[in-house]
C-alpha cells in the first residue's frame, strides 16, 4: 500500500525533513520522521520521540553513506515540487541536537554562497559550523589584566570624530578606518562596539589571524569581560560549539575570531569590524573559497548595518571603493603613543658602497644599527619572508636544481633538522653529498632564510638574546603567544621572524626594524604580487618607534627602483595606489574586472591537461557573449603539487553576473573525468 504524505500505512503522523548535506550539490535532500525511528529515547517505559528542527543537525543514509545532514526545513505534507516516489523517501536518524544550531538567515546566507562561489549549498553550511556534538565547558580569559588595563582611553579629536561620523552616517553602510600603524584604529573599534551594545545589539570583530593578534584579542576580551566570545582554530569542536551556543543565547555580545567569526549566529546584530582588512587569510583556501570581507558586506547589506573596515595598507580594490565614494573613509593620522613615524633608508645591495658590503645577508649599515640599539637596551625586529637556512641546492657544474618529487618547487634546507623539505608538501630527504644528475661534488646551497640569519645574528652578536618566529621554530599551538610576550617584556634583543611578525604587533621597546630583503615576492608571477610587497614593506615598518620618536626602518634589497619598494620606503601611499590601479586598468585586471579560476588537477598529467583543454572548449562554445574572456588553459605558475599536475583557466568580465551564468552553464554541461578534480575560485587572490 502507497503511504499518503504526512501519514504512515498505520496513521502516524509523519514529518517530511529537508536537508543541506556537505557535498558539491546544487540541491537538498528530502528524509521522512516518524514515531518508530530510530530518533527515539528510552525513558524508563515511556518512549519520546526528539522532533527534527530546522537548524538542527542530524545522521542520515545517504546511498551506503552515513552522513551528517543539516536540517532546513520540516513539512507536515511533502512539497507538490517533489518529483520522487514516496515509498523510496529514507527515515532519518538520530537528530544530533536538542536546540538548533543555525538559524534562517545562514540558511538563506548558505544559498546565496551556492549561487555566488558555486559550491554546494550543504558545502557552504558546514563551513560555518562548528563540528563538536557535545559542549565543552570553556573558560578564555586571561587572568594576568592589570586592573585598569583595558578601560577606555579619552578619544583624539580625529578618533572621535570618525566615531560621530560612523554612528550618524546613513547614507554609506560601509566604513573604511584609514590610519597609519599605532594611530588609535582598535580603540575607534572598541568605543563602535561599546555603542553598539548600549543599544542591544550584537557585534563581529574579525581579525587576520588569532595567533598574531593576541594584543587586540586582549583588548576586547578584557574590555568586554564575559560578554565576549572567542573563535578561532585553537578550540577544539566541543570547545566551538559552546562558545557558538553563548552567542546564539545572547549571552555572549561581542564576537572575535578569524575568517569563519564572520558566520558567528549573533542575533540582533549591529555592527561587523574588520581588522586590518587587507590580509588574504580573509580568503580560504579551501571549499568553498568564499572571502569573509564579501560574505561580512552581505550580512551587513541584509540587516541595514555598518561595515567598519581598517588597515594602514588597505587593499586595492577597497581603496578604489574610497576614491569611488562607495565606502566612506575615515583618517587618522597621528600616531598617539608619543612616537612617531620611522626613518626609512634602503640599502641597495647591488651597489658597491660600504653600507651594502655583507659577509652574509645582513648589512654594515644593517648590523651598526643593530649593534647600536643593543647597546642602548632597545629592541630590533628583523623580517625576512622567507623560513629554513638556505632556499635552493645547485649542482656548479651541470646546475641541476633538486626539487621536490611531488611539487615543482626547490626543496629547502633546513640546517638544524638536517634535511631538504618541501614547503608545499612536506617531504623531507637526507642532503644528497653529490649531484643526484651529474655525480659532482662541486655542489652547493643558495639562498637563505630565517634559519640561516638567526646563525648569522648569533656569531655577529654573541651576546644578544635572539627569538626567532616562523613556523618551524613552533612546535606547540602556544608557542608564537609565548615568544611575542617574552619579547614585549624585554626577555630578548633582537625579534626575527616571516610575516608573522609583520601583523598588528606593538612592542614598546622596538627601535629598529629591518627587512632583511624586500624583493622575496616581488618576482612572483602574480598581479597582486607589488601590492603584497608594498603592503609587506609598510606594515613591519610601523613596529618600529611606536612609543618614541626615534624609531628607523631598513630596508635591504637588489631593487630600490622598483615602485612597491620605492614608494613604501617613501611613505608615498596615494602615489602607490595612483600607479598600481593605473597598472591594473591597462591590463583589465581587478578592481576593474573580475576574475574566476579553474584549477584542473590530477595524478595524471595528460589527464589534467585534457581535461583543461576539453573544459576551455565548453566554455567557449556555452559562454552567453563577448562580456566573458578565457586566458588559457595553460600550467599553473606552480605546476605540481603533492603529486598532482595543475592546470588552470582564468575567466575575465566586467561584472561577476556574467561569469557565474557561464560556470553553471558549464557546470551543468561538464562530465569530469575519473582521477580529475576541479577547483572553482571566485575573485581569486593568488594565481599561484
Amino acid at each position: 500500500m502507497t503511504e499518503q504524505a504526512g501519514t504512515t500505512s498505520e496513521g502516524r503522523t509523519t514529518l517530511w525533513i529537508e536537508v543541506f548535506l556537505n557535498l558539491p550539490l546544487f540541491s537538498s535532500f528530502f528524509y521522512r520522521q516518524t514515531p518508530s525511528g530510530p530518533q527515539e529515547k528510552t525513558k524508563g517505559a515511556n518512549k519520546t520521540a526528539v522532533p527534527a528542527q530546522t537548524g538542527c543537525r542530524a545522521q542520515v543514509m545517504f546511498g551506503n553513506r552515513r552522513m551528517t545532514a543539516f536540517i532546513v526545513g520540516t513539512y507536515k505534507e511533502l512539497p507538490s515540487s517533489i518529483d520522487f516516489p514516496v515509498e523510496k523517501i529514507r527515515e532519518i536518524g538520530r537528530v544530533i541536537d536538542e536546540k538548533p544550531l543555525f538559524t534562517e538567515e545562514l540558511i538563506r546566507l548558505a544559498l546565496w554562497m551556492e549561487s555566488y562561489y558555486l559550491c554546494g549549498r550543504g558545502e557552504a553550511l558546514s563551513a560555518m559550523l562548528p563540528s563538536g556534538k557535545r559542549e565543552a565547558q570553556t573558560s578564555l580569559f586571561s587572568a594576568d589584566f592589570e586592573a585598569g588595563e583595558f578601560e577606555a582611553h579619552p578619544l583624539s579629536n580625529e578618533q572621535q570624530t570618525a566615531v560621530d561620523a560612523i554612528l550618524s552616517e546613513k547614507k554609506h553602510l560601509m566604513h573604511y578606518l584609514y590610519g597609519s600603524t599605532g594611530s588609535g584604529k582598535t580603540e575607534v573599534f572598541l568605543r563602535l562596539a561599546d555603542k553598539t551594545l548600549a543599544e542591544d545589539k550584537g557585534v563581529i570583530y574579525l581579525v587576520p589571524e588569532i595567533g598574531l593578534t593576541k594584543q587586540v584579542i586582549d583588548a576586547v576580551t578584557g574590555r568586554f569581560g564575559e560578554t565576549a566570545a572567542v573563535l578561532h582554530s585553537g578550540l577544539t569542536g566541543s570547545e566551538k560549539l559552546a562558545q557558538w551556543r553563548r552567542i546564539a543565547e545572547k549571552k555572549a555580545r561581542v564576537v572575535i575570531g578569524a575568517r569563519s567569526a564572520v558566520f558567528a549566529p549573533v542575533p540582533d546584530l549591529g555592527l561587523i569590524i574588520i581588522d586590518e582588512e587587507h590580509d588574504s587569510s580573509y580568503k580560504s583556501g579551501n571549499s568553498p573559497r568564499y572571502s569573509a570581507r564579501q560574505i561580512a558586506m552581505k550580512r551587513c547589506a541584509d540587516c541595514a548595518i555598518p561595515l567598519v573596515m581598517g588597515s594602514a595598507t588597505p587593499s586595492v580594490e577597497a581603496w578604489h571603493l574610497m576614491r569611488a565614494e562607495r565606502i566612506c573613509e575615515h583618517r587618522l593620522t597621528k600616531r598617539l603613543a608619543g612616537g612617531a613615524m620611522p626613518s626609512i633608508e634602503i640599502v641597495d645591495l647591488g651597489s658597491s658602497s660600504e653600507d651594502a658590503q655583507t659577509d652574509g645577508c645582513i648589512s654594515r649599515r644593517l648590523e651598526r644599527e643593530i649593534r647600536a640599539a643593543t647597546e642602548d637596551k632597545k629592541q630590533t625586529i628583523l623580517f625576512l619572508n622567507r623560513r629554513g637556512f638556505t632556499h635552493f641546492f645547485r649542482c656548479k657544474t651541470c646546475g641541476f636544481d633538486l626539487k621536490c618529487k611531488n611539487c615543482s618547487t626547490s626543496l629547502t634546507y633546513h640546517k638544524k633538522a638536517g634535511v631538504l623539505r618541501c614547503h608545499y608538501c612536506g617531504l623531507s630527504v637526507r642532503p644528497p653529498s653529490e649531484c643526484p644528475s651529474c655525480s659532482s661534488l662541486d655542489i652547493e646551497y643558495t639562498g637563505f632564510g630565517t634559519e640561516f640569519i638567526e646563525e648569522e645574528i648569533r656569531a655577529k652578536f654573541p651576546h644578544a638574546r635572539v627569538i626567532r618566529a616562523d613556523s618551524d621554530s613552533l612546535d606547540r599551538k602556544d608557542d608564537l603567544v609565548k615568544k611575542l610576550e617574552a619579547f614585549k617584556a624585554g626577555e630578548a634583543d633582537i625579534l626575527l621572524g616571516t610575516q608573522m611578525v609583520a601583523k598588528g604587533l606593538n612592542f614598546p621597546r622596538v627601535r629598529l626594524v629591518g627587512v632583511i630583503s624586500a624583493d622575496t615576492g616581488l618576482h612572483l608571477p602574480d598581479f597582486r604580487a607589488a601590492e603584497r610587497t608594498f603592503s609587506l614593506i609598510v606594515q613591519v615598518a610601523g613596529r618600529a618607534g611606536r612609543f618614541f620618536p626615534d624609531g628607523k626602518v631598513i630596508v635591504q634589497t637588489y631593487n630600490p627602483e622598483n615602485k612597491a619598494v620605492a614608494l613604501a620606503c617613501k611613505g608615498l601611499v596615494e602615489e602607490f595606489y595612483r600607479e598600481e590601479l593605473e597598472e591594473r586598468r591597462q591590463l583589465d585586471f581587478p578592481p576593474y574586472s573580475r576574475l574566476v579560476r579553474l584549477v584542473f588537477r590530477s595524478a595524471d598529467e595528460a589527464k589534467a591537461e585534457a581535461a583543461s583543454e576539453e573544459a576551455a572548449e565548453i566554455i567557449e562554445n556555452i559562454r552567453q557573449s563577448a562580456q566573458v574572456r578565457i586566458l588559457g588553459p595553460a600550467e599553473c605558475p606552480i605546476e605540481k603539487i603533492a603529486a598532482n599536475h595543475r592546470r588552470h583557466i582564468l575567466l575575465r568580465a566586467k561584472r561577476i553576473g556574467p561569469l557565474q551564468e557561464t560556470l553553471i552553464a558549464f557546470l551543468s554541461a561538464y562530465k569530469n573525468r575519473q582521477g580529475v578534480y576541479i577547483e572553482v575560485d571566485v575573485d581569486p587572490v593568488s594565481l599561484l
